[in-house]
């Protein structure tokens, strides 16, 4: 039975192929009471705290730092054996190339998740979370990079002409895309300015809509004729940008004109007038009303009032009850609203050739 035991294949006794496998297994199981017991006990602990940090710490454990030590365990554990130079350097490759993916991702979904919660944290909209996709792609993407530098760096590869190529193409792709980064960077800007956000309703140049999606490159608006227009960002951080979803408070100016031959005293009892009325409707706060002007053909009054709503479709309700409210009262009163008319005085020549000419 002893003499079983020390056989040796490929260098190693059939003992010490044991010892390695039991030591794998005996890894495996502490890992697996570890990941069951105490892992769990911390998300216990982490899901009744008020904050998502902890959560994302005991996750990014679960996910990638137990893996990874359970990787660095075997790998230690393996490299008692009596291996060849080639296997040992294989093993030592391949243990690079696992624990750098291990790595990068580590920090990309620690990256991503510390970015969520913070904004979740400050009550930022679903809507607005979903738009870091694009920035984090982008971030992702460079760390990626990174670490494929450094990965080929400790595998013994010259990466200074790789980084001056990247640098002498990164200038070629820059040159070549000055348009496609112009709007990534417009996107960073509206993402972190916010002059609008999705489902505001804005008046960008002479288009308008609501927003359905901000995208790295574009904008896509939902126009009110039913079509999508797809804006590019570039164009958006541009224009002068008219948002009416932010919109508090609405100021509503409107004219209207009377008569020439109305009294003096209705005049002045016209601003009084439309006080009343449009102090009578529950959104509106009256401002002024003032004569204005002599018009060539009325005696205009121009009057300014408040309509604490932003919703348009209050803004015409409430403005249409006042319109009715003051054609029903000037016509109590008798004042005559003004129309385009031209009265012509004629000498007693006119109206003598007038009359031979009836």
């Amino acid at each position: 039975m002893g003499k079983m035991w020390n056989q040796v294949y490929w260098g190693n006794t059939v003992l010490l192929y044991l010892l390695t496998a039991a030591g794998i297994i005996i890894a495996w199981l502490i890992l697996k009471i570890i990941k069951g017991r105490i892992i769990g006990l911390l998300k216990t602990i982490a899901s009744r705290t008020h904050t998502n940090f902890d959560d994302l710490l005991v996750k990014a454990t679960e996910k990638f730092i137990l893996p990874l030590v359970y990787l660095f365990i075997n790998y230690h554990i393996i490299r008692q054996l009596n291996l060849s130079e080639r296997t040992e350097n294989v093993l030592g490759v391949a243990m690079l190339v696992v624990s750098t993916f291990f790595v990068i991702r580590l920090i990309n979904f620690s990256l991503h998740g510390a970015v969520v919660v913070y904004m979740e944290q400050k009550n930022e909209p679903a809507e607005r979370i979903k738009q870091l996709s694009g920035i984090l792609l982008v971030i992702k993407a460079i760390v990626w990079s990174l670490g494929f530098i450094l990965l080929l760096d400790n595998m013994g590869y010259d990466v200074t002409t790789i980084i001056a190529g990247l640098g002498v193409g990164g200038i070629a792709i820059a040159l070549a895309a000055q348009n496609i980064l112009g709007d990534l960077f417009s996107y960073l800007v509206i993402f972190f300015d916010k002059p609008f956000e999705v489902g505001d309703f804005i008046v960008a140049g002479n288009d308008s809509g609501v927003v359905e999606k901000i995208g790295i490159k574009t904008t896509h608006v939902r126009s009110l004729t039913g079509e999508q227009l797809v804006m590019p960002n570039s164009e958006m951080v541009k224009d002068v940008i008219h948002n009416f979803k932010r919109l508090e408070r609405r100021r509503i100016v409107f004219s209207l004109g009377v008569v020439y031959y109305t009294s003096a005293g209705r005049l002045k009892g016209i601003p009084s007038l439309l006080k009343n009325i449009i102090s009578t409707k529950d959104k509106a706060t009256f401002d002024r009303a003032h004569l204005q002007s002599f018009g060539d053909f009325s005696i205009n009054f121009e009057i300014v009032y408040y309509l604490e709503s932003a919703d348009y479709v209050d803004y015409m309700d409430t403005h249409h009850a006042i319109c009715l409210d003051i054609f029903e009262v000037f016509e109590r009163e008798g004042i005559e609203f003004a129309f385009p008319t031209q009265t012509i005085f004629m000498s007693k020549q006119g109206k003598e050739e007038a009359r031979i000419l009836n």
